[in-house]
């Protein structure tokens, strides 16, 4: 309970000083994407995120490309599964941790 109340002190001192004013800042420029293409990963926590941008200098990307974690973590499905009971997929799945949505896309 303890530190419930130091949680709850620490957010009033932090309310307390946010400056006056308006919260969202304004954007009064569209950026777009530079030219050509780029790929970009970030760590995920179920493992790398990647984006893959193609531009043709539009406020726009001309494609735009999502590889989620899921996806690749999957592809071991195929060896971990062998010899095994079609009952134990399930649990295999399970210990995965993938997403099936996530791989739908």
């Amino acid at each position: 309970m303890e530190e419930m109340r130091q949680s709850g002190r620490i957010i009033r001192q932090a309310v307390d000083k946010i400056p006056a004013g308006p919260i969202m800042g304004r954007w009064e420029r569209w950026s777009s994407p530079p030219l050509g293409e780029a790929y970009v990963s970030i760590e995920a926590p179920k493992g790398e995120l990647g984006y893959f941008i193609v531009s043709d200098n539009s406020t726009q990307p001309y494609r735009l490309r999502v590889r989620p974690p899921s996806f690749v973590n999957l592809q071991a499905l195929d060896r971990m599964v062998r010899g095994g009971l079609v009952a134990d997929v399930v649990a295999i799945i399970g210990t995965l941790d993938i997403v099936l949505g996530e791989v739908d896309r």
